[in-house]
């Protein structure tokens, strides 16, 4: 009996794995097809030739698209939530607290430049009907929050915080979204290497401090 209850065991913790293994698969490739098409154009038959996992099976974990889609912008923003949790921003003086939050923000996207693409087509095509429903209203909140206590604190000029966090943000994702456009400039420039990577966070973050400090 109790082999027969770890061999039960066991084979519940393998399909637990296998199950989560291919549910990662399915958004890894759900990611990709919505940075490109967005949620209307994208197709899940596409992302299910992608992977090899039937559509069937894509809709068991995801009950349809639209599902499969909240959990690409959760998955999406999760790691970058998570950080800036982790950093307890709050306890950190206002500079610091956003120098800290805009690093987190632009590794980030680094690591997941399709990101940037995906916010794009959900205001365009969605007009943020899905992202109202994801962290990144946390996220968006946090940046305000740091603003404004720099502005109370006598850190950071007399700006609007909302305006401000709208054009931060802009500063530090556009980047991503118009790689399409500025890799046609004739520079021979690869924009998502390691290196231009670097140098992006480097000077947006150094343009971003500037601009706001007293």
């Amino acid at each position: 009996m109790a082999r027969q209850a770890k061999a039960e065991k066991v084979g519940k913790t393998k399909s637990v794995r296998d199950a989560e293994a291919t549910q990662a698969v399915i958004l890894a490739a759900a990611e990709e097809e919505f940075a490109q098409h967005g949620f209307i154009a994208a197709r899940t038959e596409a992302i299910a030739a992608k992977t090899g996992v039937a559509k069937s099976m894509i809709y068991y974990y995801f009950k349809d698209k639209e599902g499969l889609y909240k959990s690409v912008l959760e998955r999406s923003h999760s790691d970058l939530w998570q950080t800036i949790q982790q950093l307890d921003l709050d306890h950190f003086s206002p500079e610091v607290a956003l120098e800290k939050f805009l690093i987190a923000l632009l590794d980030c996207v680094s690591r997941n430049p399709k990101l940037p693409t995906i916010m794009f087509h959900e205001a365009v095509q969605n007009q943020g009907k899905y992202y109202k429903h994801s962290s990144s209203l946390s996220i968006d909140t946090t940046l305000v929050k740091i603003l404004e206590r720099g502005i109370a604190e006598g850190v950071f000029r007399q700006l609007d915080p909302f305006q401000s966090a709208i054009n931060i943000m802009g500063t530090c994702l556009f980047y991503f979204i118009g790689t399409g456009n500025i890799q046609q400039l004739p520079q021979g420039k690869r924009l998502l290497s390691k290196v231009m990577l670097e140098q992006h966070a480097q000077e947006a973050i150094a343009l971003i401090l500037t601009g706001v400090r007293k």
